[in-house]
């Protein structure tokens, strides 16, 4: 048995599948889901689990670049958006609902429901990569050394 992290096996071990690029929809309780995608079903009830706790387990098995929510959900859903917002590595960009909804049906790789039962409460993650700041560290030094 696993002893942290997240413990849902299907959810685990699609994250591990997951690289550079790839997004995931976290999705609250009443996104439609596209047809033919690759779905986790984690509600339980409504607001269990929460959108924040979902941000903050997934952040911690995957390497986040990038998020967006659409820009509705501060003014519409303001105490879950505090609270997402806490939980999420990085800035989130901001669409609006429409436009992010036609961007995940396009790009998802995943989708991740959870029982957040509030208003424009998704959030669209994109995956990065863990080495990415040695990489940027190894290639200014490798620039330095050559330099005269």
């Amino acid at each position: 048995m696993k002893r942290s992290g997240v413990l849902h096996p299907e959810l685990n071990a699609a994250l591990a599948v997951l690289g550079h690029g790839d997004v995931i929809v976290l999705a609250d309780a009443g996104l439609r889901i596209p047809p033919g995608a690759r779905a986790i079903h984690l509600e339980v009830s409504c607001g269990v689990p929460t959108m924040a706790q979902v941000v903050a387990a997934v952040s911690e098995e995957f390497v986040i670049e990038s998020a967006t929510v659409a820009r509705e959900f501060a003014e519409w859903n303001p105490e879950v958006y505090r609270a997402v917002m806490a939980s999420l590595p990085v800035s989130p960009d901001e669409k609006p609902h429409e436009s992010l909804m036609a961007e995940m049906a396009a790009r998802g790789a995943l989708y991740v429901k959870t029982g957040e039962c509030t208003a424009y409460a998704s959030v669209v993650l994109v995956g990065g990569v863990s080495y990415f700041d040695d990489a940027v560290a190894l290639h200014e030094r490798l620039l330095a050394e050559r330099a005269p």
